[in-house]
């Protein structure tokens, strides 16, 4: 017979035991264990639990390469969750739900009080077969040559058709599998989250399975008709003109600056005449560089810096830096950037969604010669998709959505990616949807201010056009860094 020290042992084993049983769920069909969760580069760890699906690759050939998707959960914080989840969907394209969820997860706190919060990888992202094409040492190269798009395809497409059949990375086949994930599941209602690329996701799975769909809440709004990327010379030069008003308008950065916008043109005409040669620190790693500072890497770093308002109010003071000889600011954002891109988007998973939905209706815009990005991005599109493999789409795949689904549509004021028009063109198709706008605010605003309470209590009530949301109106603008130390106080 046990001593006490022996029962207690036994009782606390069993208990750890108990607890390690507990933490292991069933839905459905598919049995989740723990996991972590882990943006690229680090990060904060975030506790999940994990499954896995086998789903065809080919939906025509069943017997054919199966793909294992892995489906994250992270669980609500109550014992007895409401059974319809919040399923977030990622942008891009090319970015991985699990990757983009750290980030994000302040904006799921409220929704995660009562629901399961679902991550799906769509498949060439993540560890859903990832389609990862290495970038070109950005160094090496004064421009983006037509040569080098097109080498940069043909490698990525070679090495990647060892594993995949590049037609069956698009929107439609990640519809299909969610469809085959929300099937093992059990069947419940979907409650779509989705954001910038993720919003076209959204409003595809709307058209196809509005029964499988309880609501629809999108962020910075990509219109079915819109083609990637044909608008983005002229929206980043919006966005570029509305900062360059709103420096001018201000005092203080008025003063210090004089005309932003002015003196972007005039660096940007210099380097596309010259490249200057530039010789700086590496942000991470503190190592000496130095390498030719030319256009297309200034509008690369004005296009990233524009997303969001704090890294938008450091483009006056770092054009005028650069532009007066002192660039190594500058090129130490592009250096990150340039890191930030080639490791949080697969490159091939673009390729497979935009030559299949995009580029065929892509045009070089003749009126994009006189704005700051010009045609370059459209002709690089074009090129590289001459060499890529071209899924179908379904024909009505560019037409507007009609839907009376509960539908949350959220636009950034500032947006210079998808801006607020965009989203009031689509919800002219929605009988049941609102739009709103987060005053001063960039791409995908979701996790701002007020925001993940509105978003919680539209996913509670469905009633979009009852949302009580003057909290967004005390959103306002980020004032501009008058030096590297910050704003004037």
């Amino acid at each position: 017979m046990l001593k006490n020290g022996g029962q207690a042992l036994l009782v606390l084993l069993a208990g750890l035991l108990s607890a390690g049983n507990a933490q292991a769920r069933t839905l459905g069909q598919l049995e989740f264990k723990p996991c972590e969760l882990k943006a690229p580069r680090g990060g904060v760890l975030i506790e999940a639990e994990c499954a896995q699906l086998s789903v065809p690759e080919n939906p025509q050939a069943p017997q054919g390469r199966r793909l294992d998707l892995r489906i994250v959960l992270i669980p609500a914080k109550t014992s007895k969750p409401k059974s319809d989840p919040v399923v977030l969907l990622a942008g891009g394209p090319g970015q991985a739900a699990s990757e983009a969820y750290p980030s994000a997860a302040g904006a799921f706190a409220p929704l995660r009080k009562e629901r399961h919060v679902l991550l799906v990888d769509q498949r060439g992202t993540g560890k859903n077969n990832l389609l990862f094409c290495p970038f070109p040492d950005w160094k090496s190269h004064a421009s983006s040559s037509p040569e080098l798009a097109r080498t940069m395809a043909r490698d990525c497409r070679r090495e990647l058709e060892k594993k995949a059949d590049l037609r069956f990375y698009t929107t439609s086949d990640y519809i299909r599998d969610l469809e085959s994930v929300r099937a093992a599941l059990g069947g419940p209602q979907f409650n779509l989250v989705g954001g910038s690329y993720g919003t076209r996701v959204a409003l595809e799975y709307l058209r196809r399975h509005p029964d499988s769909l309880r609501s629809v809440f999108i962020d910075s709004v990509a219109p079915p008709e819109l083609v990637f990327p044909q608008d983005h010379a002229r929206n980043l030069e919006e966005a570029l003109e509305r900062m360059g008003a709103r420096c001018r308008e201000d005092a203080a950065c008025g003063k210090r600056y004089g005309n932003s916008l002015q003196t972007l043109r005039d660096f940007s005409e210099r380097l596309r005449r010259k490249p200057e040669p530039v010789r700086y620190r590496h942000p991470l790693t503190n190592e000496w560089s130095r390498v030719d500072l030319t256009r297309d890497t200034l509008m690369l770093v004005m296009r990233m810096f524009s997303y969001a308002p704090e890294s938008l109010s450091l483009l006056p003071l770092l054009i005028d830096r650069a532009a007066s000889g002192e660039p190594e600011a500058l090129m130490a954002q592009a250096e990150l950037i340039m890191d930030w891109v080639s490791d949080a988007l697969a490159h091939g998973m673009e390729l497979s969604v935009i030559c299949a939905e995009d580029e065929p209706w892509l045009k070089l815009n003749p009126a994009d010669a006189s704005t700051l990005m010009g045609g370059e991005i459209v002709e690089f599109t074009k090129i590289q998709c001459a060499e890529w493999p071209r899924g179908q789409v379904p024909e009505d795949f560019k037409q507007p959505v009609m839907s009376d689904k509960p539908v949350l549509l959220l636009s950034g004021e500032f947006d210079p990616v998808t801006p607020p028009r965009y989203a009031a063109q689509v919800a002219k198709t929605l009988s049941n949807s609102r739009t709103l706008l987060a005053k001063g605010q960039g791409h995908t605003p979701m996790g701002v201010g007020c925001m993940p309470r509105l978003l919680r209590e539209f996913v509670d009530t469905l009633k979009p056009k009852e949302l009580e949301a003057q909290c967004l109106e005390v959103l306002g603008d980020t004032p501009f860094f008058l030096g590297y130390e910050g704003p004037a106080p």
